[in-house]
C-alpha cells in the first residue's frame, strides 16, 4: 500500500505541502493543467527551488493578479462542482471546505452558510487546497499518516482583527488530533494546513514502517533559526517478518548455502 507520511516538526501549510508534493513527483505543469479545471482566474502559480537552513526544498507562491471578493462555503463548492476535475478531488476538497466552514461557524457561532472565507476564501487558499488534493491523488497515496503537530505562540492579525496564536479555527480543526507547544513566536499550523490534514490524514503519530521510496521538503514562508520546511516522505507499507517456522527454529530442513 501507498502511503505518506506528513513530518511537521516545523508545522504545516497550504504552500508547504504543495511545495512538499512538487518535490516528490507532482509535475508543475500537470498541476497547473488541473487547476484550469476549476472557473477561477485572476492567479499565477510560482514555482522555485530554495533554501531553508541549507535544506533544499520547494517554494509555492500564488500571486493574485486580479481583485477577488471574499466567498461563502456555498460559493465555494459551486466553484468545485462547476470545475472538470475529477470527481474524487472534488469530493476531497469539498470535504476539507466543509470542515474548515465547520470550525469557522463554531468560533462565531454563526451557521455554517453564513461564514464567509476571507483569507481562506482567497485565491490563494482555494489553490492550496485544491492543488494539495491534485498532488496526493496524482501520487496515488492510498494512506496519509501525519506525526503530532507543534502550536507556536503570540499574535496574528487578520480580517477579524488580533488573534492568539494557534489561530482559534486551527485550534477547532485539530481536536482529537496529538499536538504539542513550542516556544516559537509564529503560526506553524494555519488553518488551511490544519483542514487538509485534519480532513486526509487517517492516522496521527510516530512514523509507520516503511519502505521510503521519496523524500521531499516544502518551505514556508517565514524563515527563522529553524528550518521552516515540511517533509513528506513518500513509500509502501514495509513487510513484517513472519515468525519462524517450527522447522526453522529447530534447524530441520533449513538450507544452507550451496544447497541449492
Amino acid at each position: 500500500m501507498k502511503i505518506a507520511y506528513f513530518d511537521c516538526f516545523s508545522g504545516i501549510a497550504g504552500d508547504m505541502i504543495l511545495g512538499a508534493l512538487i518535490d516528490v513527483g507532482v509535475e508543475v505543469k500537470f498541476l497547473k493543467n488541473e487547476l484550469k479545471k476549476l472557473p477561477l482566474t485572476g492567479y499565477d502559480i510560482t514555482v522555485r527551488s530554495v533554501e531553508c537552513n541549507h535544506i533544499a526544498a520547494v517554494d509555492v507562491t500564488i500571486a493574485v493578479t486580479e481583485e477577488q471578493h471574499h466567498r461563502s462555503l456555498s460559493d465555494i463548492i459551486d466553484l468545485l462542482k462547476a470545475s472538470t476535475l475529477a470527481p474524487e478531488v472534488k469530493k476531497h476538497s469539498q470535504n476539507i471546505f466543509y470542515n474548515l466552514g465547520k470550525a469557522e461557524a463554531k468560533i462565531h457561532r454563526i451557521d455554517v452558510e453564513k461564514v464567509h472565507f476571507h483569507e481562506v476564501g482567497a485565491v490563494d487558499s482555494i489553490i492550496d487546497i485544491v492543488g494539495s488534493v491534485i498532488g496526493i491523488t496524482k501520487l496515488g497515496i492510498e494512506h496519509i499518516y501525519c506525526s503530532p503537530l507543534p502550536l507556536g505562540h503570540g499574535f496574528v492579525s487578520c480580517d477579524h482583527g488580533i488573534l492568539p496564536l494557534p489561530a482559534p479555527a486551527t485550534v477547532e480543526l485539530l481536536k482529537g488530533i496529538p499536538v504539542y507547544s513550542v516556544d516559537r513566536k509564529q503560526e506553524l499550523v494555519t488553518p488551511t494546513g490544519a483542514a487538509i490534514i485534519a480532513t486526509l490524514a487517517q492516522d496521527f503519530g510516530e512514523m509507520p514502517p516503511i519502505k521510503i521510496s521519496k523524500i521531499g521538503y516544502g518551505s514556508g514562508k517565514i524563515q527563522s533559526e529553524y528550518p521552516n520546511v515540511l517533509r513528506v516522505f513518500l513509500g509502501d507499507i514495509a513487510q513484517k517478518r513472519k515468525n519462524k517456522t517450527t522447522k526453522e527454529k529447530t534447524g530441520k530442513n533449513k538450507k544452507t548455502i550451496g544447497s541449492m
